[in-house]
């Protein structure tokens, strides 16, 4: 038996049956290094969040932990989420676990990652419970203005479709491609980024998921087509403004922006991993850089929705407005 079946206990089908591991850091349980999701739990003793993947602890414990009245029952709620999306969650883990290094090679590692989830299985058994696909909705995705003022131009960049909550289709991301393109060839121009409606947006468009016939050409466009390299090339000339709820790609690409602000009853959620995915519109890069990964694979397992407080506590957003 190989060094991979005894650290994850695959199944015939090579489905793991231990994908995770709890560490009682209070009680000196040793700490795991192989390729199990680690999650360590501290009541009372403080630890550096490096010794888990995820460190669950009580308020005021830990740095840069996931804080909670009640660690075991949290602990208890992850290990269940990562039981019932294992393979998401273990490529989710395994990926957030490399050095930080350029985003044009870290965006690249999420797509090809992202792209071999969409031919899993489990992506493929939420696939066939999704709704029937509307049709395709007509006008523009974004709307461009640009404003002088003596700080210097900006160039507002609106989200223009509010009856289906902003969600990404291949339309509105090429629009916001070609729109951040008109700053990147001016140097001077400031960037801010809105939307109307109630919600700054829901994620990717659920009705293009599971379109793509070539998965490693899915993964090409997404990794040469995306916005996220240029905001994070432009990051510090933008400004996003967030409101209502923010889902996926929908926090994940605002997160690249120098300052991000939000109202304060705004949302965030990222649901990829319980549809047998991963946040795949950079959200592996960006969010980690403002939340801490340990807060980012918690968070993208168990789908909680954070709220705005929290996201303020955390570094998600800098301010409310």
């Amino acid at each position: 038996m190989s060094d991979l079946d005894l650290d994850l206990d695959l199944d015939v089908t090579g489905r793991p049956g231990t994908p995770v591991v709890v560490i009682d850091t209070d009680r000196g349980s040793p700490l795991g290094s192989g390729l199990a999701i680690t999650v360590a739990v501290a009541r009372e003793k403080p630890v550096p969040v490096e010794v888990a993947d995820v460190v669950i602890a009580a308020p005021g414990l830990c740095a840069g932990a996931v804080e909670t009245e009640d660690p075991d029952a949290e602990a208890a709620l992850l290990v269940r989420a990562i039981d019932a999306s294992p393979i998401a969650s273990l490529t989710l883990a395994w990926l957030l676990r490399a050095p930080a290094g350029p985003t044009t090679a870290a965006l690249a590692a999420e797509s090809a990652a992202y792209s071999t989830l969409l031919g899993g299985t489990d992506f493929r058994a939420w696939l066939a419970d999704r709704p029937t696909p509307r049709p395709s909705d007509d006008g523009d995705r974004v709307r461009l203005e640009r404003i002088s003022n003596p700080q210097g131009d900006v160039l507002r960049i609106t989200l223009t479709r509010a009856a289906r909550r902003n969600a990404v289709d291949r339309r509105l991301r090429a629009e916001l491609v070609d729109a951040l393109q008109v700053a990147a060839h001016d140097p001077y121009l400031l960037v801010e980024i809105d939307a109307e409606g109630p919600a700054f947006s829901a994620g990717g468009d659920l009705d293009e998921f599971g379109t793509a016939t070539d998965l490693a050409l899915a993964h090409i466009i997404r990794t040469g087509a995306g916005a996220g390299r240029l905001l994070d090339e432009l990051r510090d000339r933008v400004t996003v403004h967030l409101h209502g709820t923010c889902i996926g790609a929908g926090i994940e690409l605002p997160a690249f922006a120098g300052r991000v602000t939000a109202t304060p009853d705004t949302t965030f959620g990222l649901p990829e991993v319980s549809m047998g995915l991963i946040p795949g519109a950079g959200g592996t890069v960006s969010i980690p850089r403002r939340i801490g990964r340990g807060r980012t694979l918690w968070w993208a397992i168990t789908g909680s929705r954070l709220d705005a407080a929290t996201a303020l506590r955390w570094g998600l957003v800098d301010e409310f407005r």
